[in-house]
């Protein structure tokens, strides 16, 4: 079984869907306006470029198509929402962490103080 740190870095289009799913299940399109949104505006990941990642993702076995769905009035049967799987959230956990660990030396070598997160 892969390990998490196998994965990293990963890539940001991977990052970005992975994020999407950390809370929920979604569908494509959902997950394109998160990102979009997110980034304000400077990530956008293209029909193309989102749906070749998420059928990466799901042979890598990081996310998985859902049964969860919404209510049937608010739902379109033609979509497909994803989750993460197990391996998914752990790799997630892993990068993000590599990320923080990339903006401490960061700050370091620029003499900005770290900054507390807020409980």
């Amino acid at each position: 079984m892969p390990k998490p740190e196998d994965f990293l870095p990963l890539k940001p289009h991977w990052f970005h869907v992975l994020l999407s799913l950390a809370g929920e299940g979604q569908h494509g399109y959902a997950i394109m306006q998160e990102v979009l949104e997110r980034t304000g505006g400077k990530v956008r990941l293209w029909p193309a470029t989102l749906y070749g990642t998420l059928k990466r993702l799901m042979d890598q076995d990081l996310i998985a198509e859902s049964d969860a769905r919404p209510a049937a009035e608010l739902d379109d049967s033609r979509r497909k929402y994803y989750r993460l799987t197990p391996l998914g959230r752990r790799v997630l956990g892993a990068e993000s962490e590599r990320l923080e660990d990339l903006v401490r030396v960061i700050h370091a070598k620029r003499g900005i103080p770290e900054r507390r997160s807020e409980s």
